[in-house]
């Protein structure tokens, strides 16, 4: 068996673990959906699809990991070769993520200065815009580098690279034991706050407002699976990797446990403090709550900095704990978005830590600039959209299903969970994977295509939808499918057959 890293504690697997989940998604999606989808009706459908798809899925790709000993394309190679270029599919599709996601955790780590002095003014909207991205006035104009982008961007990419270098307990695991914590703590000084505020109650009031009506849509149990999907680094890559760094006595199912009711507490946590900011927030403009409720970039950098504006007092310490938590939230993601590729080099090539993170966070980080030009934002939002729905999830479909019926995997990965887990998985772990998931991923992604074709994301034109929204989600499978034929390191070939011999 090969000298590999590990993890110093289970408490550092599990920070890094929930690190990796818990991101900016949770703070500015999960609360916008739950509305949507029912308020506090869509709570039952969401804990449904966690129990019948995240969980499963973190403990399928946890015991892959665990038990194979490698990055997601090594550990596929070693469960079947035909199956590694699905890992280096997810490996591609966590590159792309971070060449955008490390702009946006950019933009955060501006905010937390502007905080100070509440440098966006009254106009926020503007301000994100015109002042402070430059916002090209069309889509497919890149103009120039943003300097505000760049400065912060340079700063995330070094604190980000320098954790890598250091190695997985030296560096992630150590990162996280402070990131996380000290996340959960700002965090809640903000939900403290927020609950406080005048309207609050209103807030929370539309946020947990049960619509029963809704929860018999197809639409509201598909967004409960999404967001679970999403939220939870499944399909990236991340959660194999991650376990492969495991010593060989770990209870893996536990571990899942704990990482995806983690994950939701913390967008529970993020939808009480954000509705009950945003009742606030209309209780002060004299509007009802539904007439300010924003998600994703927007609510972050556009309705926040309002409601901060409006804090009866400490406007910048609140400013300050909210856009930190933002930063701090997004670096423990990118984190392990990154590890998956430089875990992913290491081992196909052979090549030392240092040069694997120097070169693949190195090429991340220069094609992060084309994200932090004057025409960013339009790139981001199309390549997002795409690499999450047509990447992402559709990974996470072809994964599972070639592992439950095309390698017919799941005995050997139960067996393997169930002898170092305390929690035993039966019938239902094999029921959830092997029907629930592929039918809910494949109805998820027919519906996706259907809307796709008929209309253009978001109205841009067909042109900058086909070059960076197709393409890029196209472009990933296809080089992961090259990558797959070169050959391993002729060290790592010797322990792929040792490693299948024995049946570890």
């Amino acid at each position: 068996m090969e000298n590999r890293q590990q993890w110093g504690t289970r408490a550092g697997f599990i920070l890094a673990a929930a690190g990796s989940a818990i991101g900016l998604g949770n703070i500015w999606r999960f609360p916008g959906v739950a509305y949507e989808n029912g308020g506090g009706a869509f709570f039952f459908p969401y804990l449904f699809a966690l129990l019948t798809a995240g969980i499963p899925l973190l403990v399928m790709e946890f015991a892959i990991g665990h038990k194979y000993r490698g990055s997601a394309p090594l550990s596929l190679s070693r469960i079947h070769k035909n199956a590694e270029w699905i890992g280096w599919w997810q490996v591609l599709i966590s590159f792309v993520i971070s060449t955008y996601y490390s702009v946006v955790i950019a933009w955060a780590l501006s905010y937390t200065v502007f905080s100070f002095n509440l440098k966006w003014g009254e106009d926020t909207e503007s301000f994100l815009f015109k002042n402070y991205l430059h916002l090209a006035d069309k889509p497919g104009q890149l103009g120039g580098i943003s300097l505000n982008v760049l400065i912060p961007l340079v700063i995330v990419w070094i604190v980000t690279l320098g954790v890598l270098y250091k190695g997985v307990k030296k560096g992630i695991e150590l990162a996280n034991k402070i990131f996380l914590p000290t996340l959960v703590v700002l965090f809640l000084i903000i939900v403290i706050r927020a609950v406080t505020l005048d309207g609050a109650l209103e807030g929370l009031n539309v946020f947990f407002k049960p619509d029963w009506d809704q929860i018999m849509s197809g639409k509201v149990w598909i967004a409960a699976y999404g967001q679970i999907f999403f939220s939870l680094s499944i399909a990236f890559a991340i959660m194999v990797t991650y376990a492969s760094y495991l010593p060989q006595k770990s209870d893996l199912t536990n571990n899942a446990f704990i990482t995806g009711f983690a994950n939701s507490g913390f967008e529970l946590l993020a939808g009480i403090g954000v509705f009950s900011a945003l009742g606030f927030l209309a209780q002060q403009q004299g509007v009802t709550v539904d007439k300010v409720v924003s998600s994703g970039v927007g609510l972050a950098f556009v309705v926040f900095p309002k409601i901060i504006n409006e804090f009866p007092t400490l406007n910048a310490f609140f400013g300050v704990l909210f856009f930190l938590s933002l930063t701090l939230a997004g670096l423990t993601s990118l984190i392990s978005i990154c590890e998956t590729y430089i875990a992913g080099i290491q081992e196909k090539f052979g090549v030392s830590r240092t040069k694997s993170v120097l070169f693949g966070g190195g090429v991340a980080a220069l094609l992060s600039l084309f994200f932090a030009s004057h025409g960013g934002l339009y790139l981001l939002d199309v390549v997002d959209y795409f690499i999450n729905n047509f990447g992402i999830a559709l990974a996470g479909l072809v994964e599972v299903v070639v592992i439950a019926w095309v390698v017919r995997e799941l005995n050997n990965l139960q067996e393997h969970a169930n002898s170092v887990s305390d929690i035993m998985l039966g019938a239902w772990w094999k029921v959830c994977l092997s029907v629930i998931t592929p039918l809910v991923l494949g109805y998820m992604m027919v519906d996706n295509i259907r809307t796709n074709i008929k209309e253009n994301y978001s109205g841009y034109e067909t042109w900058f939808v086909t070059s960076f929204g197709w393409v890029v989600a196209l472009a990933v499978i296809a080089i992961g499918i090259l990558l797959s034929f070169k050959q391993w390191h002729g060290s790592t070939v010797r322990e792929t057959h040792q490693t299948e011999s024995k049946g570890v």
